[in-house]
């Protein structure tokens, strides 16, 4: 039976990953390095600021890995409201709140960015667990943040469903026993698939709640 549902925020959420590539952009310019579109692509994968820091420039100091991370945090707050909400998501948590369907937020975020990205779209109230990149040491390729999601809905990885957009999310979540639905273009759709989600679909429009519930049938 379906217990808990556990999202990811940037790409699942929010449509935030091009307003994160362009901020990435400038930053990564700023220590020499142009990377290309594919290369980027290491940003949509669950992964915390000082882990893409360090992937593009190993030998960046600490003061420097904290001080590009917050020039990244700035120009990202610049273009924020540019950042639009991922179509069906609302209709969705309004249901799973009606059905006492407890909900978390399980992002390698900000805390800041995600309390913002929240508060900006008045989420906050759907969401009885929020954890960030800033309680964890390690991204999504590692399973903590779900685990501990789940713990803190106070349901079992079995009973979870949690719904991801990058390649270690799905991986992490499903190594635990969670059911992972994929939220992505046609290009990625395969690549989720091949991580192990069950479905993927492009938005939340067609995703109710009955419709989720007959994967824990």
């Amino acid at each position: 039976m379906l217990k808990g549902v556990i999202f990811d925020m940037d790409g699942v959420i929010v449509d935030s990953h091009p307003t994160h590539i362009r901020a990435w952009r400038r930053v990564l310019a700023a220590f020499g390095v142009t990377p290309t579109d594919e290369e980027l692509e290491i940003v949509r994968d669950g992964k915390k600021k000082e882990e893409i820091l360090r992937h593009f420039d190993g030998d960046l100091t600490d003061d420097q890995i904290h001080a590009y991370a917050q020039e990244k945090d700035r120009l990202f707050r610049e273009e924020s409201p540019g950042v639009t909400m991922i179509g069906g998501v609302e209709k969705l948590l309004d249901e799973l709140n009606r059905a006492a369907i407890p909900v978390a937020v399980a992002s390698s975020g900000s805390s800041w960015r995600v309390q913002q990205t929240l508060d900006l779209f008045h989420l906050r109230s759907h969401f009885s667990v929020v954890l960030t990149g800033d309680e964890l040491t390690v991204g999504k390729t590692d399973s903590t943040i779900f685990r501990k999601a789940a713990e803190e809905l106070g349901v079992r990885s079995e009973e979870s469903l949690v719904f991801e957009d990058s390649i270690s999310g799905v991986r992490s979540a499903t190594a635990i026993g969670m059911k992972c639905l994929g939220i992505g273009n046609a290009f990625r759709a395969k690549l989720l698939l091949e991580a192990g989600a069950e479905r993927v679909y492009s938005d939340f429009v067609d995703t109710p709640l009955s419709h989720l519930q007959t994967l824990f049938a």
